[in-house]
């Protein structure tokens, strides 16, 4: 399974994530590399004078109302309203949707509920957008409805935005609605349902990988195998989504572990269905269960067929333990 350690899922993301790779002086993908300075950025405050006032519902597109005078110039994180969720931590993946507004020119900027818009997923205080999304949720409850007012350093930098029309020197308002939070070690947990005594047995081991063992003297299915180990009471997923998932994969001639998501830092994001991962994955886990713990016995015509990828040899057949904790 090929890991796709940074995806991004809405239009705004790319924006997003080209202002903070530019100000740092990398590139990250395609985005063309900058000589720029790093900048500076200036720690968030509770309030400011002048302040935009915010109208709606958490969960619904806000309306920003600008005041009459000029931004401060500090970079502002207020909590409109406060959320009765799990405090979002560092590291954490968390799913947000929001609303935009450039103040020094007025203009109304991409929402992630306009038609077509996704919320953003991303790990919080990691670097991987611009602060004013980045460090904003840290500390704050899931439920929250935040007021976030960027000042370029915190926002799209000394370039600006000509996607978004966001100036070099503007100011962005943000309205931030935290979704969910799920931390690096979280696991699916309910109700277990054995799988059949010739298939794979899976002990679960808490917060730690999961022990598949392959039956002794049964040969591996030439078909694809599908056992919903834990049925998730989220919503299906769709293909084309983001997941954000934990798993361990082993290979059924020797029950050896080839990967897991516990080896590398934990719950890690990616997208389904579109040819990003294996074919076992992509036909498994579309029409699953967010909160969902499955196992797929993937033969190697939806594996890796007659190569051989890092440790695993040709024609092998895979077993993994996927849960699925998220989806956008």
């Amino acid at each position: 399974m090929r890991r796709i350690a940074c995806l991004l899922s809405v239009p705004l993301a790319a924006v997003l994530l080209t202002a903070c790779s530019s100000s740092s002086g990398k590139s990250t993908g395609s985005t063309p590399s900058t000589t720029a300075s790093p900048v500076e950025v200036p720690s968030p405050v509770a309030s400011a004078s002048p302040m935009p006032t915010i109208s709606g519902e958490f969960g619904s597109k806000a309306t920003i109302t600008l005041p009459g005078g000029p931004p401060s110039g500090q970079f502002v994180v207020n909590t409109e309203t406060e959320g009765t969720g799990a405090t979002v931590n560092k590291n954490d993946w968390v799913t947000v949707n929001y609303t935009a507004k450039d103040w020094t020119s007025g203009k109304d900027l991409t929402s992630s509920y306009d038609s077509g818009g996704k919320p953003q997923l991303y790990q919080a205080g990691t670097g991987q957008l611009v602060p004013a999304f980045d460090v904003s949720v840290e500390g704050k409850k899931v439920g929250s409805r935040l007021v976030v007012v960027a000042p370029p350093a915190a926002g799209f930098g000394a370039q600006g935005s000509t996607a978004l029309g966001v100036g070099k020197d503007d100011t962005v308002v943000f309205v931030l609605d935290i979704m969910q939070s799920v931390p690096q070690d979280s696991t699916a947990s309910g109700q277990v349902t054995e799988p059949p005594a010739n298939a794979p047995q899976v002990k679960d081991n808490g917060k730690a990988a999961p022990t598949i063992t392959i039956p002794s003297g049964e040969q591996p299915p030439a078909d694809l195998q599908q056992y919903v180990l834990i049925k998730g009471d989220g919503p299906e997923v769709k293909s084309g989504q983001t997941l954000v998932v934990q798993y361990t994969g082993v290979t059924w001639a020797d029950g050896k572990q080839f990967d897991s998501s516990w080896s590398h830092g934990g719950a890690q994001a990616l997208q389904v269905g579109t040819g990003s991962l294996i074919k076992g994955w992509d036909q498994g886990l579309v029409g699953k269960t967010v909160g969902s713990r499955v196992m797929l016995v993937v033969p190697p015509s939806l594996g890796y067929g007659d190569k051989a990828s890092g440790s695993i040899p040709a024609n092998s057949t895979l077993v993994f333990v996927i849960d699925i904790l998220e989806a956008v």
